[in-house]
């Protein structure tokens, strides 16, 4: 029986899969709103290589030997687990794979794009970089690649996340990154924001502005993005095309794929190198992008232009949106609460490619529950929602009898989570919706 599947070191992807070269259907370009320029604006606050990987075209584009080089440092490849002891509790014909991405020292999948992403920003001469976090994912490891490549780091965390994991604020400082609760006195963005609501818990939208703010206005600094962007798209493309091998020497053709959605980045990087082949007509797998229903984007939002931030600075992108102004419920899974979708997540929802689900709180946190009760791993609140999805999916299996091979990104892990946990052993938890 097939328990692990690990790669070797040097079986670390040389490339990154570039999804925009083999869209159904053009991307719709970014474009500003009226009477402002924020496309120019990008030029100011991202690195040059950062926005040359943002609008290249080409299908496969190299891993610098240095990034490289890291990742394999950094513990990639990461394993391909079967989830045995899951399959027996549910009773299910179904065959459950997880793809390790909490293996990172990071715990999450996040280190794939922060590592480039900082690298990058050294090469240029970059003295510090600027960004936002919600659950404290992104921040932590672009806290850590920061640290590697010799360059500051500072991180504006969403408040109410702020409050609730301590510890990811610690390992931040461990990091040596300087890491504030947003909105912020730091800013004028997050003075505005206070000054009309005091008590604002904070939003990825208003933290990205925050940070947008300060590369803005400093010559020394760049911004730094977690999600969303298709240059972070791509870095985590690493993800689908380690797994495309380990399902290989599993004999495995998956029949489901599925993923946490909030910004698009572990979603993009697991399901892309997939997602092709049933572009070209070589594959019938169904992929699921599960969300909040306290967020629900991809299921309720509008597919139209809006803004990546609160305040504008961003250009206006093409996308599912609830809208640029949406704080979203203070659900735990703080990475999945942003208005906003990758434009190409987005697209490739529009055309049909991608099936997105929503669901509630509670019951990700026991399909969490039940996974870690199994398999022994902590999820994260963000990927217990992708565990929902796959149990759901397993139990079909065991209604019809299919023997579908089902696989799951399991995004990261929750040992820096574990007040959600709290809240719902203390049944303080909501729905939130």
């Amino acid at each position: 029986m097939t328990y692990k599947i690990e790669l070797s070191s040097d079986e670390v992807p040389k490339q990154w899969y570039n999804m925009l070269a083999d869209l159904p259907v053009p991307l719709p370009a970014p474009k500003n709103s009226e009477g402002k320029d924020q496309i120019a604006a990008l030029q100011l606050a991202f690195t040059k290589a950062g926005l040359e990987q943002e609008f290249a075209t080409d299908r496969y584009i190299t891993i610098p030997k240095e990034v490289r080089e890291l990742y394999m440092e950094m513990g990639r490849p990461s394993p391909l687990v079967r989830a045995n002891k899951l399959e027996e509790y549910l009773n299910t014909p179904a065959k459950i794979y997880f793809k390790r991405e909490d293996s990172s020292p990071t715990g999450s999948h996040k280190l794939n794009s922060a590592i480039p992403q900082a690298y990058f920003a050294k090469k240029e001469g970059v003295e510090r970089l600027t960004t936002e976090t919600g659950a404290g994912q992104w921040g932590t490891a672009l806290s850590l690649a920061c640290n590697l490549l010799g360059i500051d780091c500072t991180v504006y965390m969403v408040k109410v996340s702020f409050n609730q994991k301590p510890d990811r604020k610690n390992i931040m400082h461990i990091y040596d990154s300087d890491i504030y609760a947003s909105p912020s006195e730091n800013t004028k963005v997050g003075r505005q924001v206070l000054a009309e609501n005091p008590d604002h818990p904070g939003s990825l939208g208003v933290a990205i502005s925050e940070a947008m703010e300060e590369a803005l206005e400093n010559e020394e600094v760049k911004y730094s993005l977690g999600s969303v962007l298709n240059h972070v798209m791509l870095h985590q493309t690493v993800i689908g095309q380690e797994l495309k091998t380990q399902l290989e020497i599993a004999e495995e053709e998956p029949d489901v794929m599925i993923a946490c959605a909030g910004g698009g980045s572990n979603l993009a990087g697991s399901l892309f190198p997939f997602i092709k082949d049933k572009i070209e007509g070589n594959s019938d797998t169904q992929f699921i992008a599960v969300e909040p229903s306290a967020c629900p984007t991809l299921t309720e939002g509008t597919y139209d232009y809006d803004f990546g931030d609160s305040n504008g600075f961003t250009p206006m992108l093409k996308m599912f949106t609830l809208g640029h102004d949406f704080v979203a419920p203070s659900v735990h899974a703080g990475g999945l609460r942003y208005h906003g979708m990758s434009p190409i997540v987005s697209l490739l929802t529009k055309e049909g490619y991608i099936e997105p689900r929503s669901v509630h709180q509670k019951d990700c946190f026991e399909a969490g529950i039940t996974f870690a009760r199994n398999q022994g791993i902590v999820p994260a609140p963000e990927t217990t929602h992708a565990i929902k999805a796959t149990i759901d999916e397993a139990l079909k299996c065991k209604e019809t009898g299919e023997e579908k091979t089902i696989v799951m990104n399991f995004s990261g892990h929750g040992m820096l989570d574990l007040k959600g946990y709290a809240s719902y052993f203390e049944g303080t938890m909501q729905n939130a919706k």
